[in-house]
């Protein structure tokens, strides 16, 4: 806990609760469940706000001043981690509590200190729970080497769908697992595979190192928090075309955007060269989305999922990634070689199912045409 402050002492004045303490703001996650309210945002001129299904609630109390901002941020903060914020004006650290674990950043803005606080449940879901369209998971979980990238945009449950698969991977086979995250969200139990998390910051000093010093290692399945850098993606790549499995995250919307960023890292003269790996390492991309319910009871996953056969990898390296989404539409049989399916198609098997509202789907839908053509398909 950092110098002075108390996470349990009771500083904000809500209009209708009383006092709440920094620990009262935590509890109110396991209260109503981190699948429902995922964040927690504390900024100086604003009411604390939490994230509930997506849309952001305030508290009703007082804005936060600078002063209170400290007593509610500073006693999630071990001292090590608050000489680093105060220097670097920015920290990335994790806090466990009860049942969950907290995801945290902290840093400066134009009115002073702010955090945004994610929850994490300890309990990883079981992965029929997660919402895949088809059971594409069961070929994922049985890979010895390739690329399983998860994407979309910050909260769309990109860690707890790869913590679902390595942990039910855990369960089922003998063999060693890696992961190296920014902070460290999950904590795998030790099943029948051997597991080691570091943590960027504590363990290790960046995600490139981790990786470098891993490849040493013996490690069967490696777990990469996110591909940050052309360096990092490099690295990643080299680890899935050498006989490992690979999980990583990029923050992007689809399937061919994310070809298309991984690319963007790189100069013009070494695209060609990272195609080729891609097209070689590359195993799957699912994309997800998390939509609110129609029954207003939280929020379901959307997925758009791409499995790089062989026609895929020829359009990456050959540079026709426009042309995957026609893969993307076609490919959707139960056949290991397809399994695919696109945002749309997903959305709406949704809305058919009764278990999202279509006016809700036109708005996550990527294309709002092919959405509707899906919609007026049987």
């Amino acid at each position: 806990m950092a110098e002075e402050f108390s996470a349990s002492a009771k500083v904000y004045p809500t209009a209708e609760h009383g006092k709440f303490s920094i620990l009262d703001m935590l509890d109110y996650f396991d209260k109503h469940g981190a699948m429902r309210v995922s964040d927690l945002h504390i900024k100086v001129g604003a009411a604390p706000a939490y994230r509930i299904d997506g849309n952001l609630v305030k508290l009703k109390g007082p804005t936060v001043t600078p002063d209170l901002a400290k007593q509610l941020i500073y006693p999630l903060l071990s001292n090590e981690n608050l000489r680093k914020f105060r220097s670097q004006h920015s920290v990335d650290c994790s806090y466990r509590r009860g049942s969950l674990q907290f995801r945290i950043n902290i840093f400066r803005e134009n009115d002073g200190i702010a955090g945004a606080i994610r929850a994490l449940s300890l309990d990883i879901p079981k992965i029929e729970e997660i919402g895949f369209p088809n059971d594409v998971w069961k070929d994922i979980i049985n890979r010895r080497h390739g690329l399983v990238l998860l994407t979309g945009i910050t909260g769309a449950g990109k860690s707890t769908t790869i913590a679902s698969l390595i942990h039910l991977i855990s369960e089922k086979n003998a063999c060693r697992i890696m992961t190296i995250e920014d902070p460290i969200e999950y904590i795998f139990p030790q099943k029948y595979s051997i597991i080691s998390q570091r943590e960027v910051g504590r363990d290790t000093k960046s995600f490139l190192q981790a990786l470098k010093e891993m490849l040493r290692q013996d490690p069967d399945i490696i777990f990469v928090g996110e591909m940050r850098d052309p360096e990092t993606i490099a690295m990643t790549l080299m680890a899935a075309e050498t006989g490992h499995l690979v999980f990583s995250t990029l923050h992007t919307r689809d399937a061919t955007g994310t070809i298309t960023r991984i690319l963007d890292y790189f100069p013009a003269g070494r695209q060609a060269e990272v195609r080729n790996q891609l097209s070689l390492g590359l195993a799957y991309i699912v994309c997800q989305k998390l939509v609110p319910k129609k029954d207003k009871t939280g929020r379901i996953v959307a997925m758009e999922i791409l499995n790089n056969n062989y026609a895929c990898a020829n359009l990456i390296r050959t540079g026709k990634v426009e042309q995957m989404y026609s893969q993307l539409q076609t490919k959707t049989r139960n056949k290991p070689d397809e399994k695919m399916i696109t945002m749309e198609k997903h959305l709406a098997m949704l809305v058919k199912q009764d278990k999202v509202d279509l006016l809700e789907a036109k708005k996550w839908a990527n294309d709002l045409k092919s959405f509707l053509d899906c919609m007026q398909r049987d």
